[in-house]
């Protein structure tokens, strides 16, 4: 932003002509303290619109005159080329000014003199700002589900590449059934897709106009804000003019979505983090995705997964901080709300970077299949299928769980890492207080590579579980596409 601001003389706030002198904007310190400039210039072009269906809305109930309405459109295209162009340095903004809202004013006014002091009519900041609030939301809901799309894009094409490779899942992070990659990559796809469907959700709640609800109580002019609300193409007016100026429940619901997201990107985040580890070993990041020591040669850390992993504590410092502020406030506007869309945007850009460089890793990492398959037999990931073996045979599961838990201990006091060591005769013998036996077909239960192929539940993480939601979820992306 521009600095010649800092070095004019303080002028009249023109919402401040009932006190003497120049006001608020003399004290430095209080001309900093009030303006949120530094933040909410984003909101410009949700401004722009706002205005300019507002002043349609004024010419159609005679408020404004053809000339009117075409001088504000004339300047509020100059001005939003200017800001376009210019960005920061745009020589309105102007930080005794306070904001956004009235910078554009100014220079509108500057531009058209009467016309641009008339598009004020009807309208406080405080609807004002409700609006281009709601606005910015539905903007950048468009600009970030796209890149909700791209991650599930990444982990689809992964799970192309590696979804075969068998691996084990966890529970309590310890060893529990044999899975496909793939299996846990839909798993994630899953989860990413809910995210999506969350913030769309939501988004899509507050589709009311607060425009023309005025300060807090309404106006004595004949304004028609379904009219405002239709060139806007948002939803009607808001039922009620003080709920619509000061509700910032739309933001709270959006942050929150955005708070999920993360949550869901720090899981993910973490899972790969340990992967990622010697001891594991099941990924290979992308070397433009680790980083080096600077005392430690060797070192490839996983920074750029521990940031995401980092990140979302802000994240959720910006819901608790968007409860905090509102919980205390009375109904109608009160200056708190300024500070809403500090903690908005800066969620935002948390959560867009997140997803952007989640997609980037996915994209670039590799699963290890030979080292995994080295180490796949150990831990009897096999033994529930053994169970279910049994099962088939009429034995009651939890007589089929008792059984093959005592096959698990045999195997470890014998030495053995896999129950597929085991002869059926020493199956039999393990078990015959319980009068089972077993058959050859036995072994074609057991093994992790046996086990994949096995699921039939729907929505499994075996092979066929894996092919079926791999398919669903490329139809999707099709379907998205068309």
């Amino acid at each position: 932003m521009s600095n010649e601001s800092s070095k004019s003389s303080p002028v009249i706030k023109p919402w401040e002509h009932a006190k003497a002198g120049e006001g608020s904007a003399a004290d430095p310190l209080a001309a900093r303290f009030v303006a949120s400039l530094d933040y909410d210039t984003r909101l410009y072009k949700q401004d722009i619109a706002g205005s300019r269906a507002h002043a349609a809305m004024l010419h159609a109930q005679n408020l404004l005159t053809d000339e009117d309405l075409s001088e504000i459109n004339r300047g509020l295209s100059e001005i939003e080329s200017e800001i376009d162009e210019q960005g920061d340095n745009w020589s309105g903004w102007n930080v005794e000014l306070e904001d956004v809202h009235m910078c554009v004013e100014a220079a509108l006014v500057a531009k058209t003199g009467d016309a641009g002091r008339k598009l004020h009519t009807g309208r406080s900041r405080n609807d004002q700002v409700a609006l281009d609030l709601k606005l910015w939301i539905a903007d950048a809901y468009h600009s970030i589900d796209k890149k909700y799309t791209n991650l599930i894009e990444a982990f689809i094409s992964l799970a192309e590449k590696d979804g075969e490779v068998v691996m084990p899942s966890y529970t309590h992070l310890q060893r529990a059934q044999p899975i496909v990659a793939g299996g846990e990559l839909m798993a994630w796809t899953a989860a990413i897709d809910r995210a999506q469907q969350r913030l769309a959700a939501l988004v899509h709640s507050y589709p009311e106009n607060p425009l023309g609800s005025g300060a807090i109580a309404g106006s004595s002019l004949p304004l028609n804000r379904d009219m405002t609300a239709e060139v806007l193409g948002v939803g009607p007016a808001s039922m009620n003019s003080i709920d619509g100026t000061a509700s910032r429940d739309a933001g709270i619901d959006f942050v929150y979505a955005l708070s999920m997201t993360a949550m869901t990107l720090s899981r993910w985040a973490e899972q790969w983090i340990i992967y990622a580890s010697t001891e594991f070993s099941f990924i290979k990041l992308d070397d433009l995705y680790t980083t080096g020591s600077s005392m430690m040669p060797q070192k490839q850390n996983p920074d750029m997964l521990e940031l995401v992993r980092g990140k979302v504590s802000g994240v959720y410092g910006q819901l608790i901080a968007l409860l905090t502020m509102t919980k205390g406030i009375t109904i109608g506007y009160n200056r708190d709300l300024q500070e809403d869309k500090r903690f908005i945007f800066t969620a935002y850009d948390a959560v867009c970077d997140c997803l952007d460089m989640a997609t980037n890793i996915v994209k670039t990492t590799r699963f290890k299949g030979e080292h995994i398959a080295a180490k796949l037999n150990e831990g009897f990931l096999d033994a529930t299928s053994l169970a279910e073996y049994l099962v088939n045979r009429g034995v009651p599961f939890r007589t089929s769980h008792q059984i093959v838990g005592s096959l698990v201990r045999k195997c470890q006091a014998d030495n053995l890492t896999e129950l597929s060591d085991l002869t059926i005769e020493q199956m039999a013998n393990a078990s015959k207080e319980f009068n089972v036996t077993f058959d050859k077909d036995v072994y074609d239960w057991l093994t992790p590579q046996n086990v994949v192929k096995r699921y039939q539940s729907s929505g499994n993480s075996g092979l066929p579980g894996f092919k079926a939601q791999l398919a669903h979820w490329k139809n999707v992306l099709a379907n998205n596409d068309n």
